[in-house]
């Protein structure tokens, strides 16, 4: 019988090592990073290993840490079979940290249909800003594919009187947000640095 692993087997081999699901992000391309390349090579070498099933289990039964890492593997291995995991997960937008991953993912993949699902988002968490989470990723996001597809979708959300702007007006004072292209470039960068670890599957 074919033994589908357990969570608790899979963390200690594609979550934890060195600290792997919390460096996964940001903290990439700060300056004082001198690891980034040794890093992004061991990220190919786990995403490279990881069969479906184990991915599956990870973005089905995992918290966030799991579901952020697991987002990783897709975006360096383009394994677009798990696009509509991802949305559904950014959709239902269940708590702050594993979101932005999704966009990195999401983005990687880059066709209208991931297009599709930052837009569901943004239609529904645009009209939250009681959950403010992941708005302003998903933005650059759909600004970063508009860019590579041709499109105008993002269009709708930033024009002067947009959803975009109504969510900024209706966030609770000292709520701070990026601005759209400062989203784009960030999500833009963490897209590169996937392509970059992708460079090491062999």
């Amino acid at each position: 019988m074919h033994h589908v692993p357990t969570l608790a087997e899979l963390i200690p081999r594609y979550v934890t090592p060195g600290r792997r699901y919390l460096r996964l992000g940001g903290g990439l391309v700060r300056p004082e990073v001198t690891d980034r390349a040794a890093f992004l090579r061991e990220l190919a070498e786990a995403a490279a290993r990881i069969t479906d099933t184990e991915l599956g289990v990870l973005l089905d039964d995992g918290g966030w840490r799991e579901r952020k890492t697991a987002a990783w593997f897709v975006a360096v291995t383009g394994r677009a079979r798990f696009r509509g995991n991802l949305g559904d997960l950014l959709l239902a937008s269940e708590g702050p940290y594993a979101g932005r991953a999704y966009c990195v993912a999401l983005t990687s993949l880059g066709t209208e249909a991931d297009a599709a699902h930052l837009i569901a988002y943004l239609d529904r968490y645009l009209l939250r800003p009681d959950l403010d989470y992941d708005q302003a990723e998903a933005l650059g996001a759909l600004l970063c594919l508009d860019e590579a597809l041709g499109t105008g979708h993002a269009a709708r959300f930033v024009e002067p009187d947009g959803l975009w702007w109504q969510f900024c007006a209706a966030l609770p004072v000292g709520a701070v947000v990026p601005p759209p292209q400062e989203a784009q470039r960030f999500i833009g960068r963490m897209c590169a640095l996937a392509g970059e670890s992708a460079l090491w599957l062999t």
